[in-house]
């Protein structure tokens, strides 16, 4: 029972050695709290900005500056605050995908994004349109202070003007002819829509990574292409006809013409020599009958005999019967 005590005593004995400890450590409480205020005045003074970014510092919430890579000093206390923005580094929205591993094979997500990429073309059709835009922060003071989301804007203002482009092609052009058209004015467009608004970040790249039909009209959506295909084989095959065909039958047809010119030319060319020819001989005809006569005697004779297979030679002074001639037997002809 001796060694009962209330709790009022207790309380004393346990006040009593706090204030010995207080007397013999009191002295030392400033030192430490002179070191610890130190501390954390450094700790809060001195920050570092990495090798891809640039930090943006604060006042009492106001920008007043911002600094460039390395280690620097800032007032303490939360008096300057600095927020590191990354400007080097590209960024990139995904739209009607996601990316759920990337690596050599990505792997993407199963689920699908309607919202953002069923599109309505020009001329009335849905396509299921999948692209990226990659960007990167120009200015961190408008990233941090002009716009409440970046990332939102350029989601938002990329649909915006994806949409827009899209309606103003066929869904021939958007799934052939005029991808890369598209994708370069959706780039254009977007970084106006930024610029506009003050949101600091620059455009890279807008890229159309896949374009096709939904799944639910894929196979009638095939069927039309085919059917395209399979007409513009038929006329690429009559156009090769075509192109085979007709240059022969041109090229028959000038030879012809020129056959005909030549030789109606030869015939002509050869009537006029027969004419200047004759001409001639009558002319010489006129001034010597006699000769003429007997040099176009000789002339024909000369041009017939040769042609002749038997020759019958009469003395013109012959007056009686003529010898029978041995004709059809061998050594008949003379």
């Amino acid at each position: 029972m001796d060694d009962f005590r209330s709790p009022e005593d207790l309380f004393r004995e346990e006040t009593k050695k706090v204030r010995e400890i207080g007397r013999t450590y009191g002295k030392y409480i400033p030192v430490v709290i002179g070191v610890v205020l130190v501390l954390w005045g450094l700790r809060t003074a001195v920050y570092s900005i990495g090798p891809d970014e640039v930090g943006v510092i604060q006042r009492f919430g106001k920008f007043v500056r911002t600094t460039e890579p390395g280690l620097h000093v800032k007032l303490p206390f939360g008096i300057e605050r600095v927020t590191p923005i990354k400007v080097k580094k590209i960024f990139k929205e995904e739209f009607g995908f996601r990316t759920a591993r990337p690596g050599v094979r990505s792997v993407y997500a199963s689920r699908q994004y309607p919202e953002e990429s069923l599109m309505l073309t020009g001329d009335l059709n849905i396509l299921d349109l999948r692209w990226i835009v990659q960007y990167k922060v120009a200015d961190p003071e408008k990233v941090l202070f002009k716009t409440k989301d970046p990332i939102g804007n350029v989601r938002a203002m990329s649909e915006v003007g994806m949409r827009r482009l899209c309606g103003d092609y066929t869904v021939d052009e958007v799934l052939t002819t005029k991808r890369e058209e598209i994708a370069h004015l959706a780039q254009i467009e977007l970084q106006k829509l930024l610029d506009k608004y003050q949101t600091g970040i620059d455009i890279v790249t807008v890229k159309l990574l896949d374009v096709n039909p939904p799944d639910e009209v894929k196979p009638a959506f095939n069927e039309v292409n085919e059917a395209k295909q399979e007409r513009e084989r038929m006329i690429n095959e009559a156009w090769e006809a075509y192109n085979k065909a007709v240059p022969r039958a041109k090229g028959e047809a000038r030879r012809t013409i020129s056959q005909a010119e030549g030789y109606g030319l030869d015939k002509v060319n050869r009537a006029t020599g027969e004419a200047d020819r004759f001409q001639i001989t009558w002319e010489r005809y006129q001034k010597a009958p006699d000769i003429t006569r007997k040099r176009l005697y000789l002339e024909t004779m000369s041009d017939v005999l040769p042609k002749a297979q038997r020759k019958f030679i009469i003395d013109p002074r012959e007056t009686s019967i003529l010898s029978l001639l041995k004709l059809g037997e061998e050594g008949g002809k003379q």
